[in-house]
């Protein structure tokens, strides 16, 4: 054991130039790893402090998690996909949660907005409750009618409460701090139970009354709201003031009755969520079995951190465990394959050494023990300093996706030494397992055979190496194919595992490629003078230290054209989708009203007003491998082939109508679905619906993957106020509705700015990678041409001159660049074409300008990668024998 660890010290000490390759590939690789795993651990415990219910201790509320079983028989299993917007718990819970013991207060939030003067119709009569229970309790009250719609309440005479009928307009919106339109949160004012708010002056809300934040509004105001079944007239019956001075409220900015509050809400059969008050002395252990109980597996029960059900929070945990999982996942398996190959590399360029111990009565074990121990002196060294700029990196990006309003302000980033040692063992097991494998060979083989192996390139296949790499590519062209004759989700995820099988391939045929790859160009190279002859015979002869240096240089290509040209593709199709699918001659966006298309229609020289509000749903796919897919979607009031012209397929938008549903010709496939059929879905809120499919159409990447009515999605959305209003018609007060006004070209432009962040997300990730398979390219090209000292003084020594030297240099490192780039562009274009066509039902789109800077940027890091090292080696005063 002395023996072998003099042995790797000394190795370590007069060989400096391979262990630095070595500790350099697999310091990146510990970086990448460990960025990766801070984020997914980050994702996986992200939580924010309970703001809105710190003060009640168990909360009830619905799953946010759809699920649906797949499979049949030993082969079932559950999928699992977020609701896109809120599940709700039904009202019948109250009464059940009341039998515990402690007080239930159902909580109910929605957003209003604030009403400009002179912009509000005839008053509207505010919605009468049913069976209003006492303020404060939120229990009691009947569930209303489904639909949310309001009863007429009259002339609202008798008590002096109505601000109803008889309110006249609203008071000024600025009256009550916010601008025009601006957005609200509203909820009962029985939730002020939990989240502290003390009225400062007047009275708690009744039927057609409103309490507002202190300095906001005075008592016995008049106000407008534009709420979630309209706009409604109200009397400001009481000022609140916040728990803390000086703090945003934290149950919202304007209060109603709650029975009122869950009509206006849109959904006054069902709450938000339940928040139980226990009564002195009972524990919150306690109270949530006894919770548990009552609602058996109607609703979730919640404490802690728990509470804190902010949708936000869901989304960043999606956002930052797809980072550190998914694309971790790859990014991982490339600089552990990268940093694998550098250090068989390392061991390889050293054949002749082992030779010569295996000739002077070094055993295999000695040999393989060295080599352990040279990992064992490397590695844990690599790994301590790797996970540095790996937590640099892990808090850079999640900067990035906080500031980008991916991530919200309250979550914090998580370090702990889980990811790190998982970051460091896996480069000590790199390495170990890479100097394993490639010292069986020098290991094993006789001492005579290992000294003439290690003089002359061994030139025929491996025999183990050779059959995966054929059975690598054969599965690669397989999933080619099926990718390109399937179509959406079924094309893009074959297509997932084409660049995965093409890159092993290449790692594991990279000898025979590259002999073939020299063999071919070296044609011209002979033609181009000597030194290029030179260079092309050394490539075909060195053809195994030639597949050393193209194989991060093809995954440097193939990885960041796939990540970068994807995006180009997909935005590229999008934007022509939507300047050639709207028709409409104006568009407003913004924070809209909810009459806004009766308003706009009521101008003159408006032929059409649609309003679109964006949402999504979720769609189970069965298949060979089923699954929930979240899905984008568009529900429009009116005719909208005045506004869209979508690219009927099949069918006729003419036919939407409640209970029907027009779909992407892409998702029908992937559905299983057509004209006629029913369509099993699931609703923003998570509520299962079978709307029957009445048309499909070519253009749902500029739009949506769905079209439905507006009026299937009330009372499932927390916000149903339209995103958008398409204006068919010449409309000069379009100004008076809010929002901004633009025309098509504006709107197109305004879509390809809001798809920035999935710009910069895959921008990122292609640099993460792209960048790591550079570096590993350039200390590659530095490890095998510090290798060629001795070969190159030779070439010196023979009559050569040191231009001609260098040249024959440059010419290889063109030959490796243009090698590498051609076999990452056919990989990538191999993945891109199906990926794409699922996607967008076209070609990919590759930006001349883009590839051309991909392409010098490879060839630049090959030309100076070699030319440094053999500069110095071509030092005069070095000595000439290595």
């Amino acid at each position: 054991m002395m023996r072998t660890n003099g042995l790797a010290r000394a190795a370590l000490r007069f060989r400096p130039a391979a262990f630095a390759g070595t500790f350099l590939a697999l310091l990146t690789a510990v970086a990448i790893v460990s960025a990766c795993g801070i984020l997914l651990e980050t994702g996986l415990r992200a939580s924010v402090p309970p703001t809105r219910y710190a003060g009640a201790p168990v909360l009830v509320a619905a799953d946010q998690q759809l699920h649906q079983r797949f499979g049949r028989g030993e082969g079932t299993y559950d999928a699992a996909v977020r609701v896109p917007d809120r599940a709700r718990v039904p009202a019948a819970l109250l009464p059940e949660l009341a039998t515990t013991g402690a007080r239930a207060v159902g909580d109910t939030v929605f957003p209003v907005r604030t009403v400009a003067p002179g912009t509000v119709p005839a008053p509207a009569a505010v919605p009468a409750p049913a069976a209003a229970p006492a303020p404060g309790t939120g229990a009691g009250a009947a569930p209303g009618p489904a639909t949310g719609a309001a009863p007429a309440t009259g002339t609202g005479s008798g008590t002096g409460t109505e601000a109803g009928a008889r309110s006249g307009p609203g008071r000024p919106a600025a009256a009550l701090g916010s601008a025009p339109g601006a957005t609200l949160t509203a909820s009962g004012w029985g939730s002020t139970a939990f989240t502290g708010e003390r009225l400062t002056a007047g009275t708690a809300p009744g039927e057609g009354q409103v309490v507002l934040p202190v300095g906001t509004a005075r008592v016995g105001d008049r106000v407008s709201l534009d709420t979630p079944v309209g706009v409604r007239h109200y009397r400001v019956s009481g000022l609140a003031s916040t728990p803390a001075a000086g703090a945003a409220p934290a149950g919202g900015a304007v209060w109603f009755g709650d029975a009122q509050a869950r009509v206006l809400s849109g959904h006054p059969g069902s709450f938000d969520a339940i928040a139980l008050l226990p009564a002195p002395g009972t524990g919150t252990g306690a109270l949530a079995d006894r919770a548990g109980k009552a609602v058996g597996g109607a609703a979730l029960v919640h404490t802690g951190h728990d509470r804190a059900t902010d949708p936000a929070l869901a989304g960043a945990r999606e956002v930052l465990t797809g980072l550190g999982g998914s694309f971790g996942g790859v990014a991982a398996m490339v600089a552990v394959f990268t940093a694998a190959g550098t250090v068989a590399l390392s061991v390889g360029q050293r054949a002749r050494e082992y030779a010569l111990l295996r000739a002077i009565g070094a055993t295999p074990r000695q040999i393989r023990r060295t080599i352990a121990t040279e990992a064992l002196l490397v590695a844990p060294v690599a790994g301590a300093l790797g996970c540095v700029p790996g937590t640099a990196l892990a808090t850079w990006w999640f900067g990035q996706l906080k500031e980008k309003g991916a991530i919200p302000e309250a979550v914090e980033l998580t370090v702990s030494w889980l990811p790190l040692s998982i970051a460091a063992g896996t480069g000590l097991l790199t390495a170990l397992a890479a100097g394993y494998l490639a010292a069986r060979r020098p290991s094993r083989t006789k001492p005579g055979q290992a000294l003439t192996e290690a003089a002359v390139e061994r030139l025929r296949p491996g025999r183990v190496r050779t059959p995966l790499g054929l059975a690598a590519l054969a599965g690669g062209i397989a999933c080619a194919g099926l990718a390109a004759a399937g179509s959406g989700d079924d094309a893009a995820n074959a297509a997932l595992g084409v660049v995965m099988l093409f890159m092993l391939a290449v790692a594991l045929l990279g000898p025979l490629i590259a002999r073939a790859a020299a063999g071919i160009l070296g044609l011209p190279l002979r033609a181009a003078g000597p030194a290029a002859s030179l260079a092309a015979a050394n490539s075909r002869t060195n053809a195994r230290r030639l597949a050393s240096a193209i194989t991060p240089i093809v995954l440097a290509t193939a990885f960041s054209s796939v990540l970068v040209f994807l995006h180009t593709s997909e935005d590229r199709a999008t934007r022509e989708q939507q300047t050639a699918g709207v028709v409409a001659d104006r568009v407003v966006t913004g924070a809209l009203p909810t009459d806004a298309a009766a308003r706009a229609a009521a101008l003159p020289g408006v032929t059409a007003a649609v309003p679109v509000t964006r949402t999504s749903l979720v769609i189970p796919v069965d298949g060979v491998e089923g699954y929930l897919r979240t899905v984008s979607a568009q529900a429009v009031s009116g005719d909208l082939t005045a506004v869209q012209d979508l690219g009927v397929r099949t069918g006729s938008l003419a036919a939407l109508r409640p209970g029907t549903v027009a779909l992407h010709d892409s998702l029908a496939g992937t559905a299983g679905v057509r004209v006629g059929d029913r369509l099993d879905l699931r609703l923003p809120d998570g509520t299962r619906a079978r709307p029957t499919v009445v048309a499909t159409y070519a253009r749902g990447l500029g739009f949506g993957e769905v079209t439905l009515p507006a009026a299937d999605l009330r009372g499932h959305l927390t916000d149903p106020a339209p995103h958008e209003l398409l204006v068919r018609g010449s409309a000069p007060g379009l100004a008076v509705l809010g929002g901004t006004v633009t025309d098509r070209d504006g709107w197109t432009t305004a879509q390809n700015l809001d798809r920035r962040l999935n710009a910069w997300a895959n921008t990122t990730m292609a640099a993460v990678l792209g960048g790591f398979a550079a570096i590993a390219a350039a200390n590659t090209l530095v490890m095998t041409v510090l290798d060629r000292r001795r070969e190159l003084r030779t070439l010196r020594l023979v009559g050569s001159t040191r231009r001609q030297v260098l040249r024959m240099i440059r010419w290889e490192a063109l030959l490796v660049g243009a090698v590498g780039l051609t076999l990452g562009t056919a990989i990538a274009l191999a993945t891109l074409v199906p990926l794409v066509g699922g996607v967008t039902g076209g070609s990919p789109y590759i930006p001349l300008p883009v590839y051309a800077s991909f392409a010098g940027a490879i060839l630049a890091l090959s030309l100076t990668a070699t030319a440094l090292p053999a500069r110095r080696a071509l030092r005069p005063g070095t000595a000439t024998a290595a």
